[in-house]
């Protein structure tokens, strides 16, 4: 499928290289349960690839919801997701949060910090992508929004004073090997795997997390 971080090998699932997108999202929904929907894709014009949304300076060229209605439009249904894809194939994929998961976002440089930590610490980790906008996000249990700023104060910290975001019911993260435009490709730093099939709580993992994010200030 993708190219992989090398922090995380020990969790690596064999590489599926050759994959294609409308694979990709029929595995996600076949293996992992995880709801998928469609977005935007990448466009040649005049030699230079575009986002399909058609606006210039487009912050996430073809990494991003294609229709307003998004939402209501991703599915857990493999047979589905297969149709939407034979209709667009080179559509990115996007995964919605607050559904099967939520996810905890923070700048790349500390999530690398944070996993080199949880991995000392033999704290259970869930998926983690590390996506070209410089961005890590931890897959943890549904719930994340609600409960990440206490937990963060209960820490000593501010939440307003930490570059670590949840993202619940109504946000998504783009999927592995999904590209934003030249930037390149969302990659697993820690790939799905049977073992992490059950993710952690965000309680289990805001520790590190806030700690790196603090050092990286």
């Amino acid at each position: 499928m993708e190219e992989t971080i090398p922090a995380a090998e020990a969790a690596q699932m064999p590489q599926q290289r050759g994959e294609s997108l409308l694979e990709t999202a029929v595995r996600y929904a076949e293996e992992r349960h995880w709801d998928v929907v469609p977005g935007t894709w990448l466009e040649a014009v005049a030699g230079v690839e575009r986002c399909s949304c058609g606006r210039t300076g487009c912050g996430a060229p073809g990494a991003h919801p294609a229709r307003e209605d998004w939402a209501t439009q991703a599915t857990g249904s493999a047979t589905v997701v297969r149709r939407m894809w034979q209709w667009q194939p080179t559509a990115s994929i996007l995964l919605p949060t607050g559904r099967t998961f939520d996810a905890i976002s923070v700048p790349e440089t500390a999530g690398f910090l944070a996993l080199a930590r949880m991995e000392r610490m033999r704290l259970p980790l869930g998926p983690v992508t590390s996506a070209p906008d410089r961005r890590m996000y931890f897959f943890v249990l549904p719930g994340a929004c609600a409960k990440v700023p206490e937990l963060v104060r209960r820490l000593g910290w501010s939440p307003a004073s930490l570059d670590l975001v949840a993202l619940g019911e109504g946000a998504y993260v783009a999927g592995p090997p999904t590209r934003f435009g030249s930037r390149g490709a969302v990659q697993w730093a820690c790939r799905p795997t049977p073992a992490n099939r059950w993710l952690p709580d965000a309680e289990e993992l805001i520790s590190p997390l806030a700690y790196a994010c603090g050092r990286d200030r």
